[in-house]
Protein backbone atom coordinates (compact mmCIF):
# COMPACT_ATOMS: atom_id res chain seq x y z
CA UNK A 1 0.00 0.00 0.00
CA UNK A 2 1.15 3.26 -1.27
CA UNK A 3 2.13 5.90 1.91
CA UNK A 4 -0.11 8.36 0.56
CA UNK A 5 -2.70 5.99 0.88
CA UNK A 6 -1.95 5.33 3.77
CA UNK A 7 -1.68 9.01 5.04
CA UNK A 8 -5.03 9.81 3.42
CA UNK A 9 -7.02 6.68 5.45
CA UNK A 10 -5.59 7.97 8.40
CA UNK A 11 -6.30 11.32 7.64
CA UNK A 12 -9.90 9.74 7.06
CA UNK A 13 -10.25 8.10 9.73
CA UNK A 14 -9.57 10.86 11.66
CA UNK A 15 -11.89 13.25 10.70
CA UNK A 16 -14.33 11.11 11.66
CA UNK A 17 -13.37 10.58 14.97
CA UNK A 18 -13.75 14.61 15.38
CA UNK A 19 -16.90 14.18 13.68
CA UNK A 20 -18.02 11.44 16.10
CA UNK A 21 -16.81 13.31 19.18
CA UNK A 22 -18.17 17.12 18.41
CA UNK A 23 -21.91 15.16 17.95
CA UNK A 24 -21.38 13.35 21.45
CA UNK A 25 -20.32 16.57 23.54
CA UNK A 26 -22.61 18.83 21.36
CA UNK A 27 -26.01 17.85 23.13
CA UNK A 28 -24.19 18.37 26.70
CA UNK A 29 -24.56 22.15 25.32
CA UNK A 30 -28.48 22.04 25.44
CA UNK A 31 -28.27 19.46 28.23
CA UNK A 32 -26.90 22.54 30.15
CA UNK A 33 -29.39 24.86 28.73
CA UNK A 34 -32.19 22.95 29.66
CA UNK A 35 -31.23 22.46 33.24
CA UNK A 36 -30.31 26.17 33.55
CA UNK A 37 -34.06 27.00 32.73
CA UNK A 38 -35.26 24.05 35.07
CA UNK A 39 -33.16 24.93 37.90
CA UNK A 40 -31.39 28.07 37.93
CA UNK A 41 -34.56 29.94 36.43
CA UNK A 42 -33.26 31.38 33.22
CA UNK A 43 -34.88 32.29 30.28
CA UNK A 44 -33.91 30.80 26.80
CA UNK A 45 -33.57 34.33 25.52
CA UNK A 46 -30.86 35.37 27.80
CA UNK A 47 -29.19 31.54 27.16
CA UNK A 48 -29.28 32.17 24.12
CA UNK A 49 -27.31 35.31 24.29
CA UNK A 50 -24.67 34.22 26.74
CA UNK A 51 -24.44 31.28 24.22
CA UNK A 52 -23.03 33.25 21.79
CA UNK A 53 -21.00 36.19 23.99
CA UNK A 54 -19.14 33.65 26.14
CA UNK A 55 -18.51 31.84 22.91
CA UNK A 56 -16.59 34.84 21.88
CA UNK A 57 -14.93 35.02 25.15
CA UNK A 58 -13.77 31.26 24.80
CA UNK A 59 -13.03 30.81 20.96
CA UNK A 60 -11.47 34.90 20.75
CA UNK A 61 -8.35 34.46 22.12
CA UNK A 62 -7.54 31.05 19.80
CA UNK A 63 -8.96 32.86 17.03
CA UNK A 64 -6.58 36.05 17.54
CA UNK A 65 -3.82 34.09 18.02
CA UNK A 66 -3.93 32.16 15.15
CA UNK A 67 -5.32 34.78 12.47
CA UNK A 68 -4.37 38.14 14.15
CA UNK A 69 -6.47 41.07 13.15
CA UNK A 70 -7.45 38.85 9.95
CA UNK A 71 -10.14 37.11 11.52
CA UNK A 72 -12.72 40.24 11.03
CA UNK A 73 -11.72 40.87 7.92
CA UNK A 74 -14.28 38.87 5.61
CA UNK A 75 -14.83 39.21 2.24
CA UNK A 76 -18.60 38.95 2.56
CA UNK A 77 -19.24 40.01 5.93
CA UNK A 78 -22.90 40.93 5.48
CA UNK A 79 -23.80 37.58 4.78
CA UNK A 80 -21.47 36.26 7.85
CA UNK A 81 -23.54 38.27 9.77
CA UNK A 82 -26.73 36.64 8.09
CA UNK A 83 -25.46 33.40 8.96
CA UNK A 84 -25.31 34.72 12.88
CA UNK A 85 -28.83 35.99 12.80
CA UNK A 86 -30.13 32.66 11.25
CA UNK A 87 -27.89 30.29 13.69
CA UNK A 88 -29.55 32.98 16.61
CA UNK A 89 -32.46 32.38 15.89
CA UNK A 90 -32.30 28.65 15.29
CA UNK A 91 -30.66 28.77 18.69
CA UNK A 92 -33.19 30.35 20.62
CA UNK A 93 -36.24 28.22 19.12
CA UNK A 94 -34.25 25.32 19.99
CA UNK A 95 -33.72 26.34 23.64
CA UNK A 96 -37.06 27.19 24.41
CA UNK A 97 -37.97 23.77 23.38
CA UNK A 98 -35.88 22.10 25.73
CA UNK A 99 -36.90 24.35 28.56
CA UNK A 100 -40.54 22.33 27.86
CA UNK A 101 -39.74 19.25 26.33
CA UNK A 102 -37.32 15.65 26.53
CA UNK A 103 -34.06 16.21 25.09
CA UNK A 104 -34.46 12.86 23.09
CA UNK A 105 -37.84 13.92 21.70
CA UNK A 106 -36.29 17.73 20.35
CA UNK A 107 -33.62 16.41 18.52
CA UNK A 108 -35.47 13.78 16.99
CA UNK A 109 -37.87 16.01 15.75
CA UNK A 110 -35.23 18.56 14.75
CA UNK A 111 -33.50 15.94 12.27
CA UNK A 112 -36.18 16.39 10.24
CA UNK A 113 -33.33 18.71 8.88
CA UNK A 114 -31.53 16.38 6.39
CA UNK A 115 -34.95 15.83 4.66
CA UNK A 116 -35.47 19.67 4.55
CA UNK A 117 -32.27 20.30 3.08
CA UNK A 118 -32.50 17.55 0.21
CA UNK A 119 -36.09 19.10 -0.79
CA UNK A 120 -34.96 22.48 -1.01
CA UNK A 121 -31.97 21.50 -2.75
CA UNK A 122 -33.90 19.96 -5.19
CA UNK A 123 -36.61 22.55 -5.44
CA UNK A 124 -34.16 26.15 -5.28
CA UNK A 125 -30.66 24.39 -6.92
CA UNK A 126 -32.60 21.92 -9.46
CA UNK A 127 -30.15 19.55 -8.02
CA UNK A 128 -31.79 16.10 -9.34
CA UNK A 129 -33.20 14.24 -6.51
CA UNK A 130 -34.88 10.71 -7.74
CA UNK A 131 -38.13 8.83 -6.45
CA UNK A 132 -36.43 7.02 -4.20
CA UNK A 133 -35.03 9.79 -1.82
CA UNK A 134 -38.50 11.70 -2.40
CA UNK A 135 -39.84 8.26 -0.52
CA UNK A 136 -37.65 8.86 1.95
CA UNK A 137 -38.05 12.58 2.85
CA UNK A 138 -41.61 11.24 2.97
CA UNK A 139 -41.36 8.26 5.57
CA UNK A 140 -38.78 10.64 7.60
CA UNK A 141 -41.60 13.10 7.82
CA UNK A 142 -43.83 10.42 8.93
CA UNK A 143 -41.22 9.49 11.78
CA UNK A 144 -41.28 12.84 13.00
CA UNK A 145 -44.85 13.11 13.09
CA UNK A 146 -44.65 10.09 15.33
CA UNK A 147 -42.39 11.59 17.77
CA UNK A 148 -44.57 14.98 17.09
CA UNK A 149 -48.01 13.45 17.94
CA UNK A 150 -47.77 12.66 21.51
CA UNK A 151 -45.27 15.67 22.28
CA UNK A 152 -48.22 17.66 20.59
CA UNK A 153 -50.59 16.65 22.70
CA UNK A 154 -48.49 17.39 26.28
CA UNK A 155 -47.29 20.39 24.84
CA UNK A 156 -49.11 22.07 21.99
CA UNK A 157 -47.73 24.62 19.24
CA UNK A 158 -44.05 24.01 21.17
CA UNK A 159 -43.65 20.31 19.83
CA UNK A 160 -43.36 22.47 16.52
CA UNK A 161 -40.41 24.69 17.19
CA UNK A 162 -37.61 21.79 16.41
CA UNK A 163 -39.25 21.69 13.05
CA UNK A 164 -38.58 25.73 12.66
CA UNK A 165 -35.54 25.61 14.14
CA UNK A 166 -34.99 22.93 11.61
CA UNK A 167 -35.84 24.93 8.82
CA UNK A 168 -33.81 28.06 10.03
CA UNK A 169 -30.60 26.00 10.46
CA UNK A 170 -31.61 24.53 6.81
CA UNK A 171 -31.26 28.22 5.49
CA UNK A 172 -28.08 28.71 7.57
CA UNK A 173 -26.59 25.66 5.62
CA UNK A 174 -28.07 26.63 2.79
CA UNK A 175 -26.17 30.59 3.23
CA UNK A 176 -22.68 28.19 3.87
CA UNK A 177 -22.85 27.43 0.63
CA UNK A 178 -23.39 30.71 -1.20
CA UNK A 179 -20.53 31.96 0.98
CA UNK A 180 -18.39 29.26 -0.41
CA UNK A 181 -14.75 28.88 0.41
CA UNK A 182 -14.01 32.70 0.89
CA UNK A 183 -13.34 33.20 3.86
CA UNK A 184 -11.66 31.16 6.38
CA UNK A 185 -13.81 29.08 8.74
CA UNK A 186 -12.28 30.90 11.73
CA UNK A 187 -13.41 34.44 10.25
CA UNK A 188 -16.48 33.01 9.24
CA UNK A 189 -17.33 31.68 13.20
CA UNK A 190 -15.89 34.92 14.45
CA UNK A 191 -18.38 37.49 12.42
CA UNK A 192 -21.11 34.76 13.10
CA UNK A 193 -20.68 34.74 16.48
CA UNK A 194 -21.00 38.62 16.97
CA UNK A 195 -23.69 38.43 14.58
CA UNK A 196 -25.64 35.38 16.63
CA UNK A 197 -24.89 37.58 20.24
CA UNK A 198 -26.24 41.37 18.48
CA UNK A 199 -29.27 39.40 17.22
CA UNK A 200 -30.17 38.06 21.21
CA UNK A 201 -29.08 41.33 22.07
CA UNK A 202 -31.99 43.04 20.13
CA UNK A 203 -34.13 40.10 20.45
CA UNK A 204 -33.97 40.20 24.34
CA UNK A 205 -34.84 44.00 24.44
CA UNK A 206 -37.99 43.51 22.74
CA UNK A 207 -38.82 40.51 24.24
CA UNK A 208 -38.54 41.51 27.54
CA UNK A 209 -40.18 44.75 27.11
CA UNK A 210 -43.04 43.31 26.07
CA UNK A 211 -43.06 41.05 28.88
CA UNK A 212 -42.40 37.84 27.51
CA UNK A 213 -41.40 34.70 30.08
CA UNK A 214 -38.75 32.92 27.90
CA UNK A 215 -36.88 36.60 27.35
CA UNK A 216 -36.78 37.83 30.95
CA UNK A 217 -33.16 39.48 31.69
CA UNK A 218 -31.32 37.65 34.34
CA UNK A 219 -27.93 37.04 35.49
CA UNK A 220 -25.60 33.99 36.82
CA UNK A 221 -26.90 33.65 40.57
CA UNK A 222 -24.41 31.24 41.11
CA UNK A 223 -20.90 30.30 40.80
CA UNK A 224 -22.15 26.90 39.62
CA UNK A 225 -24.32 29.01 36.87
CA UNK A 226 -21.43 30.58 35.56
CA UNK A 227 -18.92 27.86 35.39
CA UNK A 228 -22.38 25.98 33.27
CA UNK A 229 -22.54 28.89 31.08
CA UNK A 230 -19.05 29.00 30.40
CA UNK A 231 -19.12 25.77 29.34
CA UNK A 232 -21.70 26.14 27.45
CA UNK A 233 -20.07 28.99 24.99
CA UNK A 234 -16.70 26.43 24.73
CA UNK A 235 -18.88 23.67 23.57
CA UNK A 236 -20.40 26.26 21.34
CA UNK A 237 -17.74 26.85 19.67
CA UNK A 238 -14.48 24.55 20.23
CA UNK A 239 -17.29 21.56 19.27
CA UNK A 240 -17.92 23.70 16.13
CA UNK A 241 -14.52 24.07 15.26
CA UNK A 242 -13.89 20.43 15.50
CA UNK A 243 -16.94 19.84 13.01
CA UNK A 244 -15.49 22.21 10.50
CA UNK A 245 -12.03 20.47 10.91
CA UNK A 246 -13.33 17.20 10.39
CA UNK A 247 -15.01 18.15 7.07
CA UNK A 248 -11.80 19.13 5.82
CA UNK A 249 -10.18 15.77 6.44
CA UNK A 250 -13.34 13.45 5.52
CA UNK A 251 -15.81 13.51 3.11
CA UNK A 252 -19.56 14.82 3.68
CA UNK A 253 -21.15 11.29 2.88
CA UNK A 254 -19.04 9.96 5.50
CA UNK A 255 -19.09 12.23 8.17
CA UNK A 256 -23.11 12.75 8.08
CA UNK A 257 -24.30 9.42 9.81
CA UNK A 258 -22.35 10.13 12.73
CA UNK A 259 -24.62 13.60 12.78
CA UNK A 260 -27.28 10.69 14.29
CA UNK A 261 -24.88 10.03 17.51
CA UNK A 262 -26.75 13.35 19.32
CA UNK A 263 -29.88 11.28 19.83
CA UNK A 264 -27.93 8.63 21.62
CA UNK A 265 -25.84 11.62 23.73
CA UNK A 266 -29.32 13.23 24.29
CA UNK A 267 -30.76 10.46 25.46
CA UNK A 268 -28.39 9.17 27.82
CA UNK A 269 -28.05 12.94 29.19
CA UNK A 270 -31.93 13.31 29.46
CA UNK A 271 -32.21 10.19 30.94
CA UNK A 272 -29.24 10.48 33.31
CA UNK A 273 -30.26 14.30 34.04
CA UNK A 274 -34.28 14.26 34.05
CA UNK A 275 -35.49 11.15 34.17
CA UNK A 276 -36.50 11.33 30.49
CA UNK A 277 -36.74 8.46 28.39
CA UNK A 278 -38.41 8.28 24.71
CA UNK A 279 -41.69 5.10 25.09
CA UNK A 280 -41.98 2.84 22.37
CA UNK A 281 -43.63 4.28 19.82
CA UNK A 282 -41.38 7.69 20.22
CA UNK A 283 -38.30 5.03 19.65
CA UNK A 284 -40.17 3.73 16.57
CA UNK A 285 -40.41 7.22 15.30
CA UNK A 286 -36.77 8.06 15.96
CA UNK A 287 -35.85 4.99 14.10
CA UNK A 288 -37.60 5.54 11.02
CA UNK A 289 -36.52 9.29 11.11
CA UNK A 290 -32.90 7.95 11.73
CA UNK A 291 -33.30 5.40 8.99
CA UNK A 292 -34.70 7.45 6.16
CA UNK A 293 -32.18 10.22 6.78
CA UNK A 294 -29.26 7.37 6.83
CA UNK A 295 -30.89 6.29 3.23
CA UNK A 296 -30.48 9.88 2.19
CA UNK A 297 -27.14 9.53 2.79
CA UNK A 298 -26.30 6.15 1.26
CA UNK A 299 -28.09 7.17 -1.81
CA UNK A 300 -26.63 10.80 -2.17
CA UNK A 301 -23.18 8.68 -1.60
CA UNK A 302 -23.86 6.34 -4.71
CA UNK A 303 -25.81 8.98 -6.74
CA UNK A 304 -21.61 10.81 -6.56
CA UNK A 305 -19.85 7.47 -7.48
CA UNK A 306 -22.18 7.34 -10.38
CA UNK A 307 -22.31 8.55 -13.97
CA UNK A 308 -23.75 8.64 -17.13
CA UNK A 309 -27.60 6.63 -17.44
CA UNK A 310 -27.13 5.62 -13.88
CA UNK A 311 -29.72 7.59 -12.30
CA UNK A 312 -29.31 9.63 -8.45
CA UNK A 313 -32.43 8.68 -7.21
Amino acid sequence: MQPSTVHFRQHVMQGMALMAFAMTILPGMDAIAKYMATYEGMSPGQMTFYRFFFQLVCTLPLLLTVMGRDAFRAKRPWMNLLRGVLHGAASLLFFVAVKYMPLADVFAIYFVEPFMLTAMSAVFLGESVGWRRWLAIAVGFCGALIVIQPSFAIFGWTALLPVACAFLYTLYLFLNRAIGEGDSPLTMQTISGFGGMMFMAGALAVGNGAGLENFALSLPQSPLALGLLLILGSLSGYAHLLVVRAFRMAPLSLLAPFQYFEIISATILGYALFGDFPNLWKWVGIAIIVGSGLFIIWRERMAARNVGPVAPD
